[in-house]
């Protein structure tokens, strides 16, 4: 009897290994991870992907991403 095994991926995000339950899209990955898509900018697979893109960009295994967080400041 064999048993359905759900299609989790392995990424690196910001360098760390890690295991989603399944294939999804930036944005869900965002929603996923409780971060705001107007304050990162992503990388994937070393190229920055327009926001625009972020609903039908798919991370698939071995993917690369990096999440840079906008830092607000002030003037010295």
């Amino acid at each position: 009897m064999s048993e359905l095994v759900a299609d989790k991926i392995w990424i690196r995000v910001n360098g760390q290994k890690r295991e989603l339950s399944q294939r999804m899209s930036l944005s869900q990955f965002l929603q996923e991870a409780g971060l705001n898509a107007k304050g990162v900018v992503l990388e994937l697979n070393r190229r920055i992907v327009n926001r625009s893109l972020y609903n039908t960009t798919f991370l698939s295994s071995d993917d690369s991403l990096e999440i840079v967080h906008f830092v607000g400041g002030g003037a010295l």
